[in-house]
Protein backbone atom coordinates (compact mmCIF):
# COMPACT_ATOMS: atom_id res chain seq x y z
CA UNK A 1 0.00 0.00 0.00
CA UNK A 2 1.32 3.44 -1.16
CA UNK A 3 0.23 6.29 1.25
CA UNK A 4 1.82 9.97 0.25
CA UNK A 5 1.64 12.43 2.36
CA UNK A 6 1.13 15.64 1.70
CA UNK A 7 2.99 18.99 3.12
CA UNK A 8 0.87 21.91 4.24
CA UNK A 9 1.15 23.85 1.01
CA UNK A 10 -0.34 20.93 -0.99
CA UNK A 11 -2.85 20.30 1.73
CA UNK A 12 -4.00 23.78 1.47
CA UNK A 13 -4.53 23.64 -2.25
CA UNK A 14 -6.90 20.47 -2.37
CA UNK A 15 -8.69 22.67 0.33
CA UNK A 16 -8.87 25.74 -1.34
CA UNK A 17 -7.49 27.72 1.77
CA UNK A 18 -4.35 29.06 2.91
CA UNK A 19 -1.10 28.05 4.56
CA UNK A 20 -1.91 30.35 7.14
CA UNK A 21 -5.39 28.88 7.84
CA UNK A 22 -4.28 25.12 8.25
CA UNK A 23 -0.98 26.33 10.83
CA UNK A 24 -3.79 28.49 12.62
CA UNK A 25 -5.78 25.40 12.76
CA UNK A 26 -3.19 22.93 14.04
CA UNK A 27 -2.32 25.76 17.30
CA UNK A 28 -6.14 26.03 17.59
CA UNK A 29 -6.77 22.25 18.08
CA UNK A 30 -6.75 20.12 14.58
CA UNK A 31 -10.40 20.00 13.12
CA UNK A 32 -8.16 18.88 10.22
CA UNK A 33 -6.39 15.89 11.06
CA UNK A 34 -2.60 15.74 10.51
CA UNK A 35 0.42 13.44 10.87
CA UNK A 36 3.39 14.38 12.96
CA UNK A 37 6.41 13.29 11.19
CA UNK A 38 9.98 13.60 13.67
CA UNK A 39 10.03 16.46 16.32
CA UNK A 40 8.69 19.21 13.38
CA UNK A 41 7.45 17.96 10.12
CA UNK A 42 3.89 18.48 9.82
CA UNK A 43 2.26 16.17 6.83
CA UNK A 44 -1.89 15.42 5.34
CA UNK A 45 -3.32 12.34 4.47
CA UNK A 46 -5.62 13.02 1.26
CA UNK A 47 -8.35 10.57 2.79
CA UNK A 48 -8.71 12.51 5.72
CA UNK A 49 -9.09 15.99 3.64
CA UNK A 50 -11.06 14.19 1.83
CA UNK A 51 -13.03 12.80 5.38
CA UNK A 52 -12.90 16.82 6.39
CA UNK A 53 -14.24 17.83 3.41
CA UNK A 54 -17.29 15.25 3.54
CA UNK A 55 -17.81 16.31 6.58
CA UNK A 56 -18.06 20.12 6.15
CA UNK A 57 -20.86 19.69 3.25
CA UNK A 58 -24.20 21.64 4.14
CA UNK A 59 -27.21 22.46 2.30
CA UNK A 60 -27.49 26.21 3.53
CA UNK A 61 -25.78 28.30 6.29
CA UNK A 62 -28.30 28.31 8.96
CA UNK A 63 -26.74 24.29 8.57
CA UNK A 64 -23.33 24.77 9.35
CA UNK A 65 -23.38 26.22 12.62
CA UNK A 66 -25.55 23.66 14.01
CA UNK A 67 -23.10 21.04 12.63
CA UNK A 68 -19.97 22.51 12.88
CA UNK A 69 -17.00 20.58 14.30
CA UNK A 70 -19.13 17.02 14.46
Amino acid sequence: MSLKLLSTKEAAEVLGVSVAFLERDRWAGARVPFVKVGSRAVRYRLADLTNYIERHVFQSTSQSGAHYGR
